[in-house]
């Protein structure tokens, strides 16, 4: 999984499954753009499971926004407490969360 760090007055925390980034989905009049330069950034190397699920922690504990794509990257974001079954959408099959804390 890949996460990108946006730094600005609120941070946004940006998670998506490596294997969805750089490409589109679409449903209906909704799409899902899960662009490189937004969920990857500068980033060369995934993280691991546990390594996503600590930064999703540590970023809950601050005023950040998230935006998290993908199956692995809503079940690590479930287990650190930042979204909730009810916040989860889905888009062509691709479980997505926006979150706002």
């Amino acid at each position: 999984m890949f996460v990108n760090i946006i730094e600005s007055y609120r941070n946004v925390v940006a998670v998506a499954d490596k294997e969805l980034v750089g490409k589109q989905f679409f449903e209906g009049n909704k799409q899902l753009d899960v662009k490189e330069s937004f969920y990857k950034g500068k980033n060369e190397n995934p993280l691991s499971p546990e390594e996503v699920t600590e930064v999703l922690r540590e970023y809950s504990k601050e005023d950040a926004t998230f935006n998290i794509v993908g199956k692995n990257s809503v079940s690590c974001a479930l287990e650190s407490g930042v979204i909730s079954e009810e916040t989860i959408m889905e888009i062509d099959g691709i479980p997505y969360s926006l979150v706002l804390l």
